[in-house]
């Protein structure tokens, strides 16, 4: 059974299954089982673009700003690279396997069929959980922007169950011990929720109701076409980049440079603090590898639009970053609408409206990628059997995964009604970092190829002598925190740290004897860092969903497996 839960999907295998057309059982092999190829270079870069400049530019900067000062900047920079490494490696994977599926389809070919499970599990918590943090988010700056023009609604139309029962009971306890200096603005928001529902006794009608309408729209816009979905994220780009420079000039203006200093306020481990809300923002440029079948010139196109658009927002969130923290002190920052905040601050109220305007679009494009990604990769997966057959079903009319489309829309719509997910960063950004791990190290897993023209081809360089450098250089300049890893209390909280530095070993020595691809070894090495960044509790909570995986896998996926079918008849 270890040999085949680890049998592999051959690169010739998947290639010939596009060629052939995968059918689904009302038209077997015909055009109606195929997506349409409509994306180009341009319409890739886009995607990859609407899916980066979201909910992470309007919002999570500015609690990672609070947290590292003018210096987030160049943790910005820092995490641009480590994608950087990973697009190259996606790049790679996109020119041999251009089909849909991502990471999940490249870890068939290159680790087998467990680890393929495994990630494609994971692309859908973080898919998931990421659609529906940003639905939540773009629920917040639509009520803010309808304020802005003196529309008022109902407070249990956009407050989420559980925040404004958890609220009324706090306030009752706050108030009934006379503490009422602790009742904070947002206890008293969320309770007047509670208080103003309609409902009979304890059982209330408050539920996120614009969280779950821009879902049904998105939804439905992905359903009906690629098409569709290419003409309205393209006008949506378009928009709100050209906001977000008038947002970047206008500021300039009003930068002071005092502000910058002291660049580092809290040190590099400040700046480190604000890893997971950074990297939140940036996650998504992978999304667009999902598209692969309906591109028209995927290898080609799909490694150019990747890396153009991690370039453009790392440009732009620099830039903001900076605008940012020399507009006001980094001390303030610590607010959920930061870009708004900082305008209104210097008695620019009608910019802080256009930032309102700009959020929304910038947060339903980011969402309309996500729910374009996320039925691509259950397609991919029941095509393989690990999933049931329905998932793969293609729409004949509209030529869209339907049936998963739809799922989508109830999975992530249906919790946005009701959940505050607090902890949605830091479960996203780790999920995402793993597919970034494994995307890395599936390169280092294929056979060297010779460069074809019109093909991307990531470069050779042998990193035999340049990792043990990197390695000794390292220890060098952090033998300090090395040495605190064993001192002090909570050490089981530092266990993600001791997993990196026995990768990190681990793949200088293969590095030294095997020759190693330099590239991919610095993807999977700083992937994996950040990785070990993130919080202990945001590690046990990502276990426990790979185990609720390998759970549906040995009960179900291993049974129905394509491969496995396969396999014994021969």
């Amino acid at each position: 059974m270890s040999k085949s839960i680890f049998r592999k999907k051959s690169v010739e295998k998947i290639l010939h299954d596009v060629e052939c057309g995968f059918s689904d059982s009302e038209h077997p092999g015909t055009a109606s089982a195929q997506l349409k190829k409509e994306l180009n270079v341009r319409d890739l870069t886009l995607m990859g673009i609407a899916a980066v400049v979201g909910a992470g530019i309007f919002s999570t900067i500015g609690e990672a700003s609070f947290q590292g000062g003018p210096g987030v900047s160049i943790l910005f920079i820092i995490t641009a690279v480590t994608c950087g490494f990973s697009a190259l490696c996606y790049a790679e994977f996109a020119s041999r396997i251009p089909v849909a599926g991502s990471a999940y389809t490249y870890a068939y070919a290159s680790f087998g069929e467990l680890i393929a499970w495994i990630i494609g599990w994971d692309l859908l918590m973080e898919y998931a959980i990421g659609n529906i943090a940003v639905a939540i988010s773009w629920s917040t700056y639509f009520v803010n922007l309808l304020e802005g023009f003196h529309i008022h609604l109902p407070k249990y139309v956009y407050t989420d169950y559980l925040s404004a029962f958890k609220a009324h009971e706090e306030v009752a306890k706050l108030t009934a011990s006379n503490h009422l200096a602790d009742i904070t603005d947002t206890l008293k928001d969320n309770a007047a929720a509670w208080a103003s529902s309609p409902g009979v006794g304890n059982l209330r009608f408050i539920a996120n109701i614009p969280a779950l309408a821009i879902v049904f729209i998105i939804t439905y816009l992905v359903y009906i076409g690629i098409r569709e979905t290419k003409k309205a994220t393209n006008a949506m780009v378009y928009l709100k980049i050209a906001i977000v420079l008038a947002v970047i000039v206008i500021g300039f203006f009003y930068v002071t440079p005092a502000n910058w200093h002291p660049f580092m306020p809290n040190g590099f481990s400040g700046v480190m603090k604000g890893v997971s809300g950074v990297f939140f923002a940036y996650i998504g440029f992978d999304a667009i590898s999902t598209t692969a079948e309906e591109c028209e010139k995927p290898q080609r196109d799909l490694p150019r639009g990747m890396i153009y658009s991690l370039a453009i927002c790392t440009v732009l969130y620099v830039l903001i970053s900076l605008v940012l923290t020399g507009m006001v002190s980094y001390k303030e920052l610590q607010v959920g609408d930061p870009l708004a905040f900082v305008f209104a601050k210097v008695g620019l109220h009608n910019i802080s409206y256009v930032i309102s305007i700009s959020a929304v679009i910038a947060t339903a494009s980011v969402l309309l990628i996500f729910q374009l990604g996320q039925p691509r990769i259950w397609m991919s997966m029941s095509r393989d059997g690990l999933l049931p057959k329905v998932f793969s079903k293609i729409h004949p009319k509209y030529h869209t995964p339907s049936f998963s489309t739809i799922v989508t829309g109830f999975v992530v719509g249906i919790p946005a009604l009701f959940l505050n997910l607090t902890v949605v960063t830091d479960l996203t950004s780790i999920g995402t970092l793993f597919a970034f791990v494994l995307v890395c190290g599936g390169v280092l897993m294929l056979p060297r190829e010779a460069a074809i023209k019109g093909k991307f081809h990531l470069p050779y360089i042998n990193s035999q002598f340049i990792a043990p450098v990197v390695y000794v250089v390292c220890l060098v300049l952090f033998w300090k925190p090395f040495l605190e890893l064993f001192s002090g209390e909570n050490i089981h909280q530092k266990f993600p740290f001791f997993l990196f530095i026995i990768l990190s070993t681990s793949l200088t020595v293969l590095s030294v004897f095997k020759k190693l691809s330099l590239i991919p070894v610095l993807g999977l090495l700083s992937c994996f860092y950040l990785m070990a960044q993130l919080t202990y509790d945001s590690w046990i909570r990502f276990l426990v969903w790979l185990i609720v995986g390998l759970v549906i896998y040995f009960t179900y996926s291993y049974k129905n497996s394509v491969i496995g079918k396969e396999a014994k008849k021969a």
